[in-house]
């Protein structure tokens, strides 16, 4: 069959072209928002007296039968109609006749795509926000007992400071709400109807842009269509918000799978979330978060991929520009899954606070309260204070203990300033709540912080 463009051609496409040019294996998942898009511009068509009411509404009620077949099954994607747009006309052709064809009026495949694909990134971003407000509301009622519940605080993933657990996870909540606030950022400055701009500029025919944003819950049109045909800022921004909040389940997966080992033993995850070795009977794998973490990856590299075809394009728009959307839709495909996957991952995981605690006395975590107590209780220099906590912390080593357990006596015996009322600075717990600053560990700052983010997530 022809092509609907075909008119200046004397041969027939080859089909090796038919196969290189069509995105209609993909693009297919656009079609609700070609069909949608299509309903829209047929009734302002209708409404401006570019076609007739009857016209309109003959168009309007076969898109619908389209779209009713396309979701039945019914509908035959051939690759010779090249993308969703042409298959959904020439469907609609079918089954409307010649009145079909007056559907394209005052508009071209450029801005159709456009608003298919911004309309696909706008649903979508919207889709990943209610998913991270779910996570973050999970991450918050697992937090919210544990308080109290102490566990190493790393730098260089060495033990530093005591903390809580509910502190740690405070840390990965407000992750997941900046990125949260980046959706709702893209949200807002990409809800802008491209429709309108034709092929690169604008329509001699008498056109409502107006009207069709309305119609479709635009908050505004685009300024220029030389510009909007050829941007894709829209889907470098969820590709990119993507990535950054797939970073961030990557970090708060690699520390999963460090705390579910036999070393550490912080967590264990349920079977429902783990996976067994086809040749090591006793094994329980992180497969859940290590795929998390792997994932990362492939959203960077979509990233990027896209960067680079857009890089050193001319305006307006360019075949290149095909090659936007599968590396979006497969972005989309894996945040979606991931916040899903992380999210029942988190609500069944047991805590092993035991195993936290223990690992507290290792690694003389209150070692900085020792220099902190130095300085305030007995007017030492911070640089002598820190002198004398490494000589404590030698002494720890060689008593086989932690420096939390070294008494008034022992630590006397490194400097005779030290008084006998050290013992109760050097206390896990103590070091913990001794940090109150706004945004500290102390059991009173975690649950102040837990407290803003349920405050954040009522008003989100």
């Amino acid at each position: 069959m022809a092509k609907l463009w075909s008119g200046r051609f004397l041969d027939e496409s080859a089909g090796l072209l038919d196969e290189f040019n069509a995105s209609l294996p993909f693009d297919k998942l656009l079609y609700e928002e070609d069909i949608d898009g299509s309903i829209a511009h047929a009734t302002m068509l209708g409404a401006q007296g570019i076609i007739t009411p009857e016209e309109a509404n003959i168009l309007k009620e076969g898109l619908l039968k389209v779209k009713s077949e396309i979701e039945s099954g019914e509908f035959e994607f051939n690759i010779e109609d090249e993308d969703i747009h042409m298959a959904v006309e020439k469907r609609l052709t079918q089954i409307v006749g010649d009145v079909g064809g007056k559907l394209h009026t005052a508009r071209s495949r450029n801005d159709q795509v456009a608003l298919d694909f911004r309309l696909y990134v706008l649903k979508s971003n919207k889709k990943i926000i209610m998913l991270l407000q779910k996570l973050i509301q999970t991450l918050l009622d697992l937090a919210k007992p544990h308080t109290q519940t102490l566990m190493p605080g790393m730098t260089h993933l060495q033990h530093a400071q005591p903390i809580n657990f509910a502190y740690h996870l405070c840390a990965y909540m407000s992750m997941f709400m900046r990125d949260c606030e980046r959706f709702q950022s893209s949200l807002k400055r990409n809800n802008i109807l491209p429709l309108g701009c034709a092929a690169l500029a604008g329509t001699p025919h008498p056109i409502d842009r107006q009207k069709t944003a309305k119609l479709l819950g635009f908050e505004k049109v685009s300024i220029n269509c030389l510009d909007t045909v050829s941007d894709r800022d829209f889907a470098l921004e969820i590709l990119f918000n993507i990535s950054v909040m797939m970073m961030h389940i990557s970090r708060l997966s690699e520390e999963l799978i460090l705390w579910s080992s036999s070393e550490f033993g912080f967590v264990t995850f349920s079977d429902a979330y783990s996976t067994g070795s086809s040749i090591m009977p006793q094994k329980k794998n992180p497969d859940v978060p290590e795929l998390l973490r792997g994932k990362s990856g492939r959203t960077f590299g979509n990233l990027i991929s896209l960067l680079t075809v857009l890089k050193g394009l001319p305006l307006a728009y360019n075949k290149d520009m095909q090659e936007d959307k599968e590396g979006v839709f497969d972005s989309v495909q894996t945040a979606l899954i991931s916040l899903k996957i992380l999210n029942e991952s988190m609500a069944t995981l047991t805590i092993n606070q035991d195993k936290m605690a223990a690992a507290c006395k290792v690694g003389h975590l209150s070692a900085t309260d020792l220099a902190d107590y130095l300085v305030k209780e007995c007017k030492i220099p911070f640089r002598q204070a820190h002198h004398i906590t490494g000589r404590a912390v030698a002494l720890a080593e060689q008593e086989g203990c932690d420096l939390s357990e070294l008494s008034a006596q022992k630590l006397q015996s490194i400097d005779e300033r030290i008084k006998p009322d050290v013992a109760k600075y050097l206390s896990l717990e103590a070091s913990m709540n001794a940090r109150t600053s706004e945004g500290g560990t102390s059991s009173k700052r975690t649950k102040e912080q837990l407290a803003q983010i349920e405050a954040w997530l009522k008003e989100a």
